[in-house]
């Protein structure tokens, strides 16, 4: 039996292969052959596709397809195949390559200036292919195209669709640059590259003294922009009155031909008279204001929208009140790549639908809403609540109106959820949020939404933000009470409020923790700080008395070298037997000891202080004393005779340290 996983694989791989895109009737011919792909296809593919078969090696053979003719049937036969049909397949040939030996039917949207121009062909073709059609029916050689609009980038003539995974429905455009383009006016003849431009068109609402300010690209097409203003203006396309447009601008040209002004175009708008005030205004027969509703109706080329304008305006006739809900403008953009310009516009049309009171949709991503909801701190967190909308089902308006804008949901919601929308109307927009399902929530629940009908949307998601996964705790349908919802928000928040308590007492034990190991690396940091200034002041220490070590060895040096010279320097000391007059003087230094000189009579004082400095008594540290009587010989003139200060013929002296 195969998983949950391998039959959406074989879901996916059985629809591709036979274009049934109803997955209700997929999956019941699936269960119809116990989910054996080879067994199912055998069984639809002769009625779905007119494969050939080949009666040697039972090959199957199919080619190209071309025009709208050879689009794939959804048949819902599921009558067991003929002899010669269920022998195409040869029994060796395995499921894998039936897959890929069979097709898909492509179709392609292809504009060349005013003109479009739709293919069908299957995937099995090449690029060339569309150039081919493209030359039998626009008239221009293959080789001067140039095929713009690919998803995967640019393509060569070579390259088989089927390489390029490419939906169902495909929009393309034609680009000539090497042929002149139709001259309509003098703005008109620009480069194939400006329909990349975005123009802004300034138009003025006549009635309301209002101005808006629209961006489009150079792509778009005139009857797009009216679309747009009719969303804006509730004025329909056919009552559109304009002022502005080139006079030869048509309905059908984009904005790139239309010739008007780039990068801004101002225009003007307003309402044609109705045919409710025609009929007051002239009180003509019955079948005169029929005929003036069909002159006004075939005024305009607009099929569809013409066909539901008038049953609006219908109504406006019979004096029935008017809606301008009959004719909705999409909820999102289809193949919208931006998921915060998609919600933004499903911003705008919800309120203008249903009012202002409704849920606050958080504009962005879906990834940006599990950030903002899950991934800050435990208090902050919510749930999350998806909101799933379908234009198509019969509940989606009294759902809006009657619930999701009750004041009680929409206060609940702001409080406890942060909401988040999708539109899963259009195809491409559907599988677009499948897509985002299966990678965020598995594919269990992709195919929960995948196989609910339309009838039981909207549908209501409420997701919850796990350590390792985000969890579905519920999903609401469209078919519920105020009552009910209320009360399944509110069980979804007591499951929730559990989880969070958990979560918060996790995230204070690791606050705590952490606080705990900032406080000691704190403290280790300081620790360190502290050795280490130490550790430098120490260091400053040593480096001082270094220094002051080096002075004091520089200092005693140069005494030295002084004492030295000065000792030098000394004249002799006189032998005793001298004939001149000697003094003898004895001095007694600090320490205790006597030092003993024998000095001519005749020698000046400055002898004697040279002696005693040369024994390491400077006179500039030290004074030189007399006993009696006392005196000071160090103030005395230094050049005067040791005889003329009767220092004669002996005398004992001492040193003192000066102060």
């Amino acid at each position: 039996m195969a998983s949950n996983t391998d039959r959406e694989m074989i879901l996916a791989d059985f629809q591709a292969c036979t274009g049934i895109e109803n997955i209700d009737e997929a999956i019941t011919l699936l269960e119809q052959n116990n989910w054996d792909l080879v067994a199912a296809i055998n069984r639809v593919i002769p009625q779905e596709n007119g494969i050939l078969q080949s009666e040697f090696g039972g090959e199957t053979v199919q080619g190209p397809v071309f025009g709208p003719a050879a689009q794939p049937a959804t048949s819902t036969d599921t009558a067991p195949p003929s002899s010669s049909s269920a022998s195409a397949f040869h029994p060796a040939v395995s499921g894998r390559q039936v897959v890929e030996r069979l097709s898909r039917m492509l179709d392609f949207k292809i504009e060349y200036r005013d003109k479009t121009v739709d293919v069908v062909l299957d995937d099995s073709c090449v690029v060339g292919d569309i150039k081919q059609i493209l030359e039998n029916e626009l008239q221009i050689p293959a080789s001067k195209m140039l095929l713009k609009g690919w998803k995967s980038g640019e393509v060569e003539d070579s390259t088989v669709l089927r390489s390029l995974h490419l939906p169902k429905n495909n929009n393309l455009y034609v680009l000539t640059p090497e042929l002149p383009v139709p001259s309509m006016s003098s703005q008109s003849c620009t480069l194939p590259e400006s329909l990349n431009q975005t123009y802004l068109l300034i138009i003025s609402h006549r009635e309301v003294q209002r101005e808006y300010n629209l961006h489009f690209s150079g792509s778009c097409t005139i009857q797009e922009v009216k679309r747009n203003v009719y969303d804006l203006t509730s004025i329909p396309v056919r009552h559109q009155v304009w002022e502005g447009w080139p006079p030869a601008a048509a309905d059908s040209m984009t904005l790139v031909s239309s010739g008007i002004s780039y990068p801004c175009h101002r225009l003007t708008v307003a309402r044609r008279t109705s045919p409710v005030q025609t009929r007051e205004q002239s009180e003509e027969s019955p079948s005169q204001q029929c005929t003036d509703i069909h002159m006004i109706s075939d005024s305009d080329g607009d099929d569809f929208e013409d066909a539901t304008e008038f049953g609006v305006d219908d109504g406006e006739i019979f004096g029935m009140a008017s809606s301008s809900a009959l004719r909705k403008s999409p909820m999102m953009p289809e193949n919208a790549e931006n998921e915060g310009d998609a919600l933004l516009q499903f911003t705008a049309e919800f309120s203008s639908r249903y009012g202002e009171c409704h849920p606050v949709f958080f504009i962005g991503s879906l990834e940006g809403a599990f950030q903002e909801a899950f991934y800050g701190k435990a208090r902050d967190r919510k749930l999350l609540a998806i909101y799933l909308h379908h234009d198509e089902s019969v509940l989606a308006n009294v759902f809006c109106s009657q619930m999701l804008c009750a004041e009680s949901i929409v206060s609940y919601l702001s409080q406890n959820f942060l909401t988040w929308a999708w539109d899963m109307t259009r195809e491409a927009n559907r599988a677009r949020f499948l897509t985002l399902c299966t990678r965020h929530f598995g594919s269990v629940v992709a195919q929960t939404v995948r196989t609910q009908k339309t009838d039981q949307f909207p549908l209501f998601l409420i997701i919850m933000g796990k350590r390792s996964s985000n969890e579905v705790l519920n999903v609401i349908q469209g078919n519920t009470s105020v009552d009910e919802l209320i009360m399944r928000l509110i069980s979804a928040m007591e499951i929730f409020s559990a989880q969070q308590q958990e979560d918060i007492k996790d995230e204070d034990e690791r606050e705590a923790r952490e606080n705990v190991k900032r406080e000691q690396d704190e403290a280790y940091r300081l620790s360190l700080e502290a050795d280490r200034a130490k550790r430098e002041a120490q260091e400053r220490e040593i480096a001082e008395q270094y220094r002051l070590e080096q002075i004091r060895k520089e200092q005693e040096e140069e005494r030295e070298a002084i004492r030295l010279s000065l000792e030098q320097s000394l004249p002799p000391e006189p032998q005793e037997e001298h004939s001149e007059p000697q003094s003898k003087l004895r001095i007694r230094t600090p320490s205790g000891q006597f030092i003993e000189r024998r000095f001519l009579g005749s020698s000046p004082l400055q002898v004697v202080f040279d002696f005693v400095a040369s024994k390491g008594y400077p006179c500039q540290e030290f004074k030189l004393l007399s006993t009696f009587p006392r005196r000071d010989i160090t103030q005395l003139d230094p050049c005067r005779t040791l005889m003329d200060l009767k220092l004669y013929p002996q005398e004992t002296l001492f040193l003192e340290a000066k102060e």
